[in-house]
């Protein structure tokens, strides 16, 4: 089936979180302004239709009109079994796979059950802010490998103070985010094995989140950390379909251990949770007849991130841009135009009325970088790149003529 991403659905009044969320959004500080005409590109949540066999395997389930307490069918694990083994290789056992009712809660579960407040838990920055919430939300302590960035914008872990982090008798976990939200590296297997084995080393227990590890360019491979590693015993993996299939609204991580021990302690902290129908469904079908949309969309987002390069590279050579290894966000660099975070902010958000993601709430590091979401029609990304760089339209010439006076 041949799948129209150019088609822009309207989203409001169907509960959506970016296009109806306008009181919370506000109250999280992400904007000042929001309005009917505001294009919410902030957060990881496509605009853009789920597959047909996704929509069927629902219509069904809807159809049988009882929707009371479900368990997970041999089916369910086998479809995360067939995914990952096909996809990436990647051997999972049924009784490593832990339910959870989202990644985030996940994480929390993990910091929860697997280490003790006031204890230090490793992260690298700029990184998705809720990581530092589960850690310092639950009592535990900060250790921030920052990641180091070269004049290309591409990102490099600094492994000579991750291991002296590791080293420190009071780390206990490292959460990493493979591929790299908000950055976009897909972190090759060198970079894996040696974090893998610096923390195998010094009993630091690795959450990683996975769950863009679909979502990759085509000259890119992702691995998951579970494959590079001697023993996985510290090893957590969290996955989902959530942002693969887009379907961020039924609740649905698989959080793979194989240390029986671990995966104890962490499922009796997570408790009993019963799935709902929709969400058995849902992974079954993406699982097993998904693989076509898949190939299709993330041709179509790769065309719009060279969009997006190619737009700003144009129309605001001043923003720097990498085209991400994975994810579907990129990372834009707004410090060539020497204005403070705030004013960058008011531009864009207030002014061209565009809602993307400050990049200081992912570090400092990030103080002077916007992350955009672009899995959304091309059209509409359009109409917000044209937006934003009427903003910037008079420095963008100013710059111009300086370059070429200066030539």
């Amino acid at each position: 089936m041949k799948y129209n991403f150019d088609e822009v659905v309207n989203r409001r009044n169907t509960y959506s979180l970016k296009w109806d969320g306008e009181d919370l959004i506000k109250t999280m500080g992400y904007t000042e302004r929001y309005d009917n005409e505001t294009i919410p590109l902030f957060t990881a949540d496509m605009d853009l239709p789920v597959p047909q066999p996704l929509i069927d395997a629902l219509h069904k389930t809807v159809d049988h009109r009882i929707f009371g307490y479900s368990v997970f069918p041999d089916e369910y694990f086998e479809s995360i079994q067939h995914w990952f083994k096909k996809r990436h290789d990647w051997t999972i056992k049924r009784e490593e796979i832990v339910y959870s009712p989202g990644t985030v809660h996940a994480l929390n579960i993990a910091v929860q059950a697997l280490t003790k407040p006031g204890e230090g838990i490793i992260i690298q920055r700029p990184v998705y802010p809720p990581f530092t919430a589960a850690i310092e939300g639950n009592g535990r302590v900060v250790r921030n490998n920052a990641l180091k960035c070269d004049a290309e914008g591409y990102y490099t872990i600094d492994f000579e103070d991750f291991e002296d982090k590791a080293k420190d008798e009071n780390t206990t976990m490292f959460i990493l985010c493979s591929p790299h939200n908000p950055t976009g590296r897909v972190l090759t297997y060198e970079e894996l094995k040696t974090l893998s084995d610096i923390c195998a080393k010094n009993n630091v227990i690795i959450v990683a989140d996975e769950i863009h590890g679909d979502l990759i360019r085509k000259n890119q491979k992702f691995i998951p950390i579970a494959k590079v590693a001697n023993s996985t015993d510290h090893i957590i993996t969290c996955t989902a379909i959530n942002k693969t299939f887009n379907v961020a609204g039924l609740h649905c991580t698989n959080v793979i251990i194989s240390n029986p021990e671990i995966r104890k302690i962490f499922s009796d902290k997570m408790g009993m949770q019963l799935p709902s129908p929709f969400t058995i469904a849902a992974l079954i079908a993406v699982y097993n007849e998904g693989e076509e949309w898949l190939e299709q969309i993330t041709e179509y987002m790769d065309d719009t991130m060279a969009y997006v390069k190619n737009y700003l590279a144009e129309k605001m050579p001043t923003v720097k841009v990498r085209i991400p290894e994975g994810t579907y966000v990129m990372w834009m660099d707004f410090s060539g135009y020497g204005l403070p975070a705030q004013e960058v902010h008011d531009r864009i958000y207030n002014k061209a009325n565009v809602l993307l993601e400050d990049g200081h709430l992912f570090g400092i590091e990030g103080e002077d970088f916007q992350r955009i979401c672009i899995p959304s029609p091309r059209p509409l990304i359009k109409v917000a790149l044209e937006r934003i760089a009427l903003e910037f339209q008079e420095i963008e010439s100013k710059n111009q003529l300086e370059e070429v006076c200066r030539k």
